[in-house]
């Protein structure tokens, strides 16, 4: 089969398609024929060296595809062949076939266009995960950095739907104005003030909730702006991984700080993950409730442009390899 090959660490010049051995699926597993790819933060990092696959995955990047079910291995029974499917993966997606455990396996969404379906399960099962982990309430304010990209223009949506007040940062008028369009109710440059701003739209309380991409580079500024009882989530570490913490900061607030990854949890969790956006998510987005921000479609050929341009820092919503 042909895949996506990383030929060291570094830019994406160290990508290229290449033939390699088409896996097999074990038992629990199914063998997905990739129609398409999501390409991700995460797969930028790795294509630096900088976020390795858990042991025994593929080294292959990519973390979800879209596509059908080639085969099946022993035991699965809730899967056939030629079923159309989504797949989170910990690995392996940039290629012709991907084997994946069959709990983290899903049908598409209900009328969406099944290349756009590669580009929602890792989105939608990061914002779902880590805003169940952080007890985020009904009705609660949440800030959301990176608004026009895949995890914040989801989780801007998301939290709409559930009557939250939104707060987002972006880096453009244009994109500023993108968020406004998803609903966001605070939309603020992050190339400001945008801490003293918030405080300032929160009539001084500060955020519930924190869904943070940027790491150490906002550590305290993120600690600064949350509400009694606030709770910080990192999920990506853009801004570094070393900061300082101020402990005063957190203690006269009862504030929590946490970080997760959804690549390194138990397949059991993925898999409850994945029955739960099935549940809670693929309607929302069948109804419109939720809509893409956008996408760029990439040939799998043209993998070096895709990671180029989500570099770039011009992209709105999901990238995708046509595959």
């Amino acid at each position: 089969m042909r895949a996506v090959v990383r030929t060291a660490d570094g830019g994406p010049d160290v990508l290229r398609v290449d033939e390699v051995d088409t896996p097999s699926p074990g038992d629990g597993d199914v063998l997905v024929r990739v129609a398409a790819a999501g390409v991700n933060r995460a797969d930028l990092l790795q294509r630096r060296g900088h976020y390795p696959p858990p042991k025994g995955v593929s080294e292959t990047l990519g973390l979800e595809v879209s596509g059908h079910i080639e085969a099946v291995g022993a035991g699965v029974t809730t899967w056939s062949v030629g079923d159309p499917a989504v797949a989170l993966l910990a690995g392996g997606g940039y290629a012709e076939y991907v084997v994946v455990p069959a709990g983290q396996v899903t049908s598409p969404p209900e009328g969406v266009d099944l290349l756009s379906a590669a580009g929602l399960i890792e989105v939608a099962a990061t914002v779902v995960s880590n805003m169940d982990h952080a007890g985020l309430r009904d009705g609660e304010t949440l800030l959301v950095h990176g608004g026009t990209g895949g995890v914040g223009s989801f989780a801007i949506q998301y939290a709409k739907a559930r009557g939250c007040t939104v707060a987002t940062t972006a880096g453009s008028d244009a994109k500023l104005a993108v968020c406004r369009d998803l609903g966001a109710d605070i939309a603020l440059d992050y190339h400001g003030d945008w801490v003293a701003e918030l405080k300032e739209a929160t009539d001084g309380r500060g955020v519930d909730v924190i869904l943070d991409i940027m790491g150490a580079k906002y550590l305290g500024p993120n600690v600064a702006s949350l509400a009694r009882g606030g709770r910080l989530v990192v999920i990506g570490l853009q801004g570094g991984v070393k900061g300082e913490l101020n402990l005063n900061a957190l203690l006269t607030r009862n504030a929590t700080v946490t970080a997760t990854s959804l690549r390194f949890r138990p397949t059991e969790q993925k898999a409850e993950i994945v029955a739960r956006v099935a549940e809670s998510v693929w309607p929302l987005i069948s109804d419109q409730t939720i809509r893409p921000a956008g996408e760029t479609r990439f040939a799998l050929d043209d993998v070096r442009a895709a990671h180029e341009h989500l570099e770039s820092g011009d992209n709105v919503g999901k990238v995708i390899l046509v595959v």
